[in-house]
């Protein structure tokens, strides 16, 4: 058997504080530290503790060179290499062990899609599972007597002003247009009405507007690139929408995937009414109001389409998520447009998306969830409108 270590690891310091009942009554604080350290591995979903011996020994091996386990055992102890090829920090080339076998292949997964390194561990260890901000704003306020404005003080100002109101140069105000209009009214809902469907010809529209391709271009031999209303890195294009259907004319609720090109839904999984906005509550971390919304988007990176162009790039990871933005803000205006509502979170629960639509997720990741809907008559849940252009005073 040959080994070498995993492709991208991560050795964090960390310091754990702790009780000491019997410290606190020999008189002293109570209060414990403890050091150690944290292997956060791009391959490896689990945070995994190491001692120093097994930080040093990480050390002694190649992430590249493939060495024979005896030749490493005559120089490391043997207990020691095991425990790390258990972990998943060192992987094995040839085992029959089926464990080691599964660490091996995600690690050359993980490999052949350039990752840079820090963004690969990045993604993979701040993905949510099971979390719920409902659950957590209830123990946030009872924590404390507090309010939240009272626990966190005063926000900074909306402006870093950099020099004095008199040395300001003044810019032209605009005139109002089309666009201007629309962005005025271009704000976040948080409330929908379910007793309405989304006519089958606006959603259309609105899928197109803010995802569709407008041109497939062959680029160079092998190498197609796409036009849409948006910008991405290279012309590439590589995030799409995976689509949870709750209610909308003639098409089924259910999980959906699509095409960009064909214009064009990939039916994956049909679901009933009420168990497709159970999922989309967890798409969204238990935010009930965008729960509610007739269609649920999940922004998916697929990242070995940008990372083929922008390998193991420093920049390569912040394309992808200005991906999320332009396309989301295409998804706002097409919405204020066909007056629908639309919004865009970043409070996703990654994990249960990816097993919902059948993702690998260092190959295809969540980004951000969006979605739109049919506005509610009535505003129950507070929405973010300060220039009033989409809920009149006697509404808000």
């Amino acid at each position: 058997m040959h080994i070498r270590r995993c492709a991208t690891l991560l050795i964090e310091p960390r310091e754990t504080i702790g009780f000491d009942l019997g410290a606190l009554l020999d008189g002293e604080t109570g209060v414990r530290t403890t050091l150690g350290w944290v292997a956060l591995a791009g391959h490896v979903d689990d945070e995994i503790p190491l001692d120093a011996a097994e930080v040093a020994l990480l050390g002694e091996l190649s992430p590249n060179a493939w060495i024979p386990f005896e030749d490493l055992a005559k120089k490391h102890p043997r207990e020691a290499l095991e425990t790390l090829l258990a972990k998943g920090l060192a992987v094995a080339q040839d085992s029959e062990d089926a464990n080691l076998r599964d660490h091996a292949r995600r690690d050359e997964a993980l490999r052949a899609t350039h990752w840079r390194d820090l963004a690969a561990v990045m993604h993979r260890h701040t993905r949510w599972k099971d979390v719920d901000t409902e659950d957590a704003e209830r123990r946030f306020s009872e924590a404390s007597e507090q309010t939240f404005l009272e626990r966190l003080g005063p926000s900074p100002p909306p402006v870093h002003e950099r020099v004095a109101a008199k040395q300001r140069i003044p810019l032209q105000r605009l005139e109002s247009s089309t666009l201007e209009e629309l962005s005025d009214r271009r704000v976040t809902c948080r409330n929908y009405d379910p007793s309405r469907a989304v006519p089958r010809a606006d959603f259309s529209a609105l899928m197109y507007r803010a995802f569709g391709a407008r041109v497939l271009s062959d680029y160079a031999p092998g190498v197609q690139l796409m036009k849409k209303g948006v910008p991405s890195a290279g012309g590439l294009h590589a995030t799409e929408a995976y689509a949870l259907v709750q209610n909308v004319e003639g098409v089924m609720p259910g999980l959906y995937h699509y095409h960009p090109v064909a214009h064009a839904l990939e039916p994956l999984r049909s679901l009933e009414p009420g168990a497709a906005t159970a999922l989309a509550k967890r798409f969204v971390a238990a935010q009930a109001y965008y729960a509610d919304a007739h269609v649920v988007i999940a922004l998916v990176a697929r990242f070995p389409r940008n990372f083929w162009k922008y390998r193991n790039h420093a920049k390569a990871y912040r394309a992808v998520i200005l991906d999320a933005g332009h396309l989301s803000q295409m998804l706002y205006l097409a919405a204020t447009e066909l007056n629908l509502g639309a919004f865009i979170t970043a409070a996703v629960n990654e994990v249960e998306i990816e097993q919902a639509f059948g993702l690998e997720p260092m190959e295809e990741g969540p980004l951000a969830v969006c979605g739109f809907g049919v506005r509610a008559a009535k505003k129950v849940t507070v929405e973010f409108d300060p220039a009033g252009k989409v809920w009149a005073a006697s509404l808000s």
